[in-house]
């Protein structure tokens, strides 16, 4: 079982996992159109890729920040997920992980994905005391994310604006009703434990 106050909580079936990004329109919506991303999105850069719903619209201000209009939900295949797991590196250095400073650089530098833990939110969008995952993918992690591991690729700005409403309503008992049904997401425990 994971740490609990560091766990993948996210939108799973036995097949597939969905993670968000936000995007401007020129990207995000034939994207969306297409259920693949376009020959315009760069996939020699490094992507981040976020399980959960709310610390997506933290990020993104509920889809109101410039480039960021428009949130894809993008449902990919569990085996490719937990591949980029498995060949992850933290994002930053931990000596309870890494036997030195100069061993953990070589790894970030080498490794096709890396993985930060941030606090997870709250609707107001306020940090809770226990964490979330992002993934960041890289290299060979980012073109298998755009044109293999991708089931498809789904608008949901619509959604994150109803919700965003509701609570600035302060309806947050329908807000939360609306938010997708992520629950925890349980690898097995020795794909995790190189970055224990």
């Amino acid at each position: 079982m994971q740490d609990q106050s560091r766990r993948i909580r996210a939108v799973h079936t036995d097949t597939t996992i969905t993670v968000y990004q936000a995007y401007a329109p020129h990207l995000a919506l034939p994207a969306a159109r297409d259920g693949r991303f376009p020959p315009a999105w760069k996939r020699e850069r490094m992507t981040w890729i976020k399980p959960s719903f709310l610390w997506m619209m933290y990020r993104c201000g509920w889809a109101t920040k410039p480039g960021q209009e428009h949130v894809l939900a993008v449902e990919i295949d569990r085996a490719g997920f937990e591949w980029a797991l498995g060949n992850a590196c933290l994002s930053h250095y931990d000596p309870d992980v890494h036997p030195d400073r100069d061993t953990w650089r070589h790894a970030l530098k080498s490794a096709p994905a890396r993985v930060q833990w941030d606090p997870e939110r709250d609707l107001r969008l306020r940090a809770l005391p226990y964490r979330s995952l992002q993934l960041g993918l890289a290299g060979e992690a980012t073109r298998r994310y755009a044109d293999e591991w991708t089931v498809s690729i789904t608008d949901v700005t619509p959604l994150a604006e109803e919700i965003h409403a509701l609570v600035t309503a302060g309806d947050l008992d329908a807000a939360t009703a609306l938010l997708p049904p992520e629950r925890p997401y349980e690898p097995t425990a020795d794909l995790l434990a190189h970055l224990r």
